[in-house]
């Protein structure tokens, strides 16, 4: 089930012992987490409330605390939280333990009602070729909290504003999208800031929103890389220099100017071949909105002139590790070539 109606059945209608929550949108996950929390009336400290970590703690664990009569919880019921199961997929990673599935196993056959597992699980999807992925799939109730298409975030951010009764002209609303990337987890810690300042009643105008909520680094390399190939050297060199006032490495610049055009080219092929905005987003595991970006750009350069830039700034960045020239110097230097 999608996250709102999972809300709403959290709230009302009888847990079920056994749930599993996948996708990658962490604040949908803390939604969901903080509702179970209210429902079962808990705290972080209860002795009803178990977490685990289960790159770090052992599964069999989060079976003994499930079949642990409850305490004190209203509902007879304890609540276990265990996150990171990266045993259901096939990604392998260095310092994670190697998890006895025995128990667990005999549990997902008859899951026991003193308690509600929640298992969440932060990946894209899990190996469905391992016989516990299948199995805890077929006894869990699933939640789905991949990250929404852009509409659906801008129709939650917006119902969130609505619901707070905060004024927001379109304009600044646009600006705001913008600005957090149409990205659901970013957009709502910024509205938290965005509410106080509305709860003023004073309208929230483009301008207030371009005060209060910051240009990631991301968007200020997107913002460089479209003045560098669009030849703006002044407006390229500027945003660099701020970016340094900020406290950002050329080194670390460049590096991410490195991503930015690696992705322009990867997108330029990718459109070449036929894929469209989803497709390329899901080939290359970049948000959609950034590739709805890159696919605006890249429609304006030709893959040849992408391919030089990527091989120069990939020189660009030997040259200054290995100390034969400055950094800052090759790095307006580049600028400058480029923008001819």
């Amino acid at each position: 089930m999608k996250a709102q109606e999972a809300l709403q059945a959290i709230k009302e209608k009888p847990l079920a012992p056994l749930y599993l929550i996948l996708g990658t949108e962490s604040y949908l996950q803390n939604r969901i987490k903080q509702a179970f929390m209210e429902r079962l009336q808990l705290e972080k400290d209860d002795l009803d409330f178990v977490y685990f970590d289960l790159e770090q703690d052992p599964l069999n664990l989060v079976v003994a605390e499930a079949q642990t009569p409850s305490l004190f919880s209203i509902e007879d019921k304890r609540l276990i939280i265990a996150e990171n199961p990266l045993f259901l997929t096939a990604e392998k990673k260095s310092n994670v333990i190697e998890q006895d599935l025995t128990d667990f196993l005999t549990y997902l056959a008859a899951p026991a009602e003193s308690g509600v597992v929640v298992i969440i699980a932060p990946y894209e999807k899990l190996d469905e070729r391992k016989k516990v992925s299948k199995l805890l799939k077929k006894q869990a109730t699933i939640i789905d909290v991949q990250p929404l298409k852009e509409q659906e975030v801008q129709r939650y951010v917006r119902q969130t504003f609505e619901s707070a009764q905060i004024q927001l002209e379109r304009s600044a609303f646009e600006t705001f999208m913008q600005l957090t990337e149409m990205d659901l987890t970013k957009a709502m810690q910024e509205v938290k800031k965005l509410l106080l300042y509305g709860a003023t009643g004073a309208p929230l105008t483009k301008e207030i929103i371009l005060q209060l909520v910051p240009q990631s680094l991301e968007n200020n390399i997107f913002e460089l890389t479209e003045n560098v190939l669009a030849g703006n050297a002044d407006k390229a060199l500027r945003i660099y220099d701020d970016l340094h006032l900020q406290g950002e490495e050329t080194i670390k610049i460049n590096a991410i100017l490195i991503g930015q055009v690696r992705l322009l080219l990867q997108t330029k092929i990718l459109m070449k071949a036929g894929y469209q905005q989803a497709n390329i987003a899901q080939t290359l595991k970049v948000h959609p909105y950034r590739v709805k970006l890159a696919m605006q750009q890249a429609k304006k350069y030709a893959e040849k002139q992408l391919m030089v830039l990527f091989d120069e700034l990939v020189e660009n960045d030997y040259l200054v590790k290995t100390g034969q020239m400055d950094k800052e110097f090759l790095f307006q230097l580049f600028v400058l070539k480029t923008a001819k």
